[in-house]
Formats: C-alpha cells, structure tokens, sequence
C-alpha cells in the first residue's frame, strides 16, 4: 500500500493509492499534464492507473477531471448530484454513480463513501479497505459528525483536512463573507478541530496521518503540525508519522 498527496491546497488537490492490484486517484485538481508529471515523480504512468473517485465538484478538486480521464482513459466514480454539479466536463466514456453511504467494490478494494458537511452538491469522504488496511479520507468538511468519526474508526492510514488556524483566518485578508463560509458549519476544518478529529481516531494501527488542504493564506505547516503532536504527545497508543500536503509538490509517499 502507498498513499500520497499528489496536490494539497486551494489551488488543486489529488490523491494516489496504490495497493497490491490497483492505482487509483481520488479527485483530480491537477492539469492532465501536471498530473502526469507528478505521478512520474513517484514511479507511475498515468497509463498504469486504474479509475479516479470525486469526492465534490469545486474546480480544485475537479479542474482536470475530462482531460485526466480521456488521456488515461480512466473510469469515473461520482455521485450523480456531484457530476450534475460539474461544470462541461466533456466526454466520459466510463462513468460509475454511486450514492452517498455506500460501498464500491473495485478490483482488490472495498471504497465507503461518506457524507460530509461542505457547501458542494454530495460532497463525500472516502474509507478505502486494501489487503493492508484501510485509508481514510476526510478533507472539505465544516465539522466532524459523529458519521464522519465512527466511519473513520480503525484506519491505518488517515488524510484529515487542517485548513486553517483560527487567528490567522480571523486577522487575515479575506473579505467577512468568505471568513464565515470558512469558519461555518459547511465549511473546512481548523487546525484545532483537525487535531480534535485525530484524537478521537486514535488507536495502536494507525501509522500515518496527512495533514492536507492547508490554506496558504490562513496557515502554516508549522502551526497545523503542532496542534497534531500536542493530541499524540499525549497518549502512547500510536506514533504515526506525519506527513503535510502542499501544493507545489507531491508530499512524502506513506508505504506499507
């Protein structure tokens, strides 16, 4: 198993797993020619992946969707209200709906799909099962429901949005409308609820954890990171690895 952050931020956002039989992309923020390149950087070919899943329809999670799937001739997984959302992504020649709460089998994985509170169609979060344990994935959320926390239960791997640090949010440039929407019930996670969510997922199998969708004009790594080791310097269950998305470049790959 392998799992990286291939773009993290407002400006796109990917993800790569691999397993023992698969290589798939969840959401594609990236241009067909980014992406490739991005994946060559690990090892992979656009031509060798598999399928691409789409948790909402927001440009930075979606801007390349048509050419990324026509050039590696992908099938799509997303929710019809989701793809109704889209803005003229062109031709799909293979395209799965799903429907929010349910569970996708695809080659060696079993994909959850998970209602989450954001401002898009039928956004979803994702818990993806391989040979080697799950992935869970929970980024453009407002809040953490109670769903959203027992379906992330018993990951190995956990991709949990940190967006933004409250001072920097409430002191920073944004116009007042677009500080509320942020900082609302349909928008996307602090550092703190970020660090609240890792703690109440906590267990002794949990190895790695992203930090993603950090906001560049209302973060820092450092801040987001420190919020995280002050929920794991309290406990000795587990020492993950913590690994930050960016936006300029694929992160760390996480391996099993």
């Amino acid at each position: 198993m392998r799992v990286c952050l291939l773009a993290s931020g407002s400006k796109g956002n990917a993800i790569y797993i691999e397993s023992r039989e698969s290589r798939i992309l969840i959401d594609a923020g990236l241009s067909a020619r980014e992406m490739g390149a991005r994946l060559q950087g690990l090892g992979v070919a656009g031509e060798d992946l598999d399928a691409l899943f789409i948790s909402h329809e927001h440009t930075d999670h979606c801007r390349g969707l048509g050419p990324i799937c026509r050039r590696f001739r992908l099938p799509v997984f997303v929710h019809p209200q989701t793809w109704q959302a889209l803005r003229d992504p062109g031709k799909i020649d293979c395209l799965q709906e799903f429907d929010t709460g349910s569970a996708i089998e695809f080659r060696d994985l079993r994909i959850e799909t998970i209602p989450l509170t954001h401002d898009a169609a039928a956004p979803v979060g994702f818990v993806i099962e391989t040979a080697e344990g799950k992935i869970g994935i929970a980024t453009d959320l407002g809040i953490a429901t109670r769903l959203v926390t027992q379906r992330l239960q018993g990951c190995r791997v956990l991709v949990l949005e940190a967006n933004h640090d409250e001072a920097m949010l409430r002191d920073g440039p944004y116009p007042w409308p677009l500080k509320q929407r942020i900082r609302g019930n349909h928008g996307h996670l602090s550092n703190v609820a970020s660090a609240r969510l890792l703690d109440d997922l906590l267990w002794d199998g949990l190895e790695g954890v992203f930090l993603a969708h950090l906001s560049e004009v209302n973060n820092l790594p450092a801040l987001a990171v420190e919020q995280a080791r002050a929920v794991l310097g309290q406990q000795n269950r587990c020492q993950p690895q913590l690994i930050v998305g960016t936006q300029a470049h694929p992160s760390l790959c996480f391996t099993v």
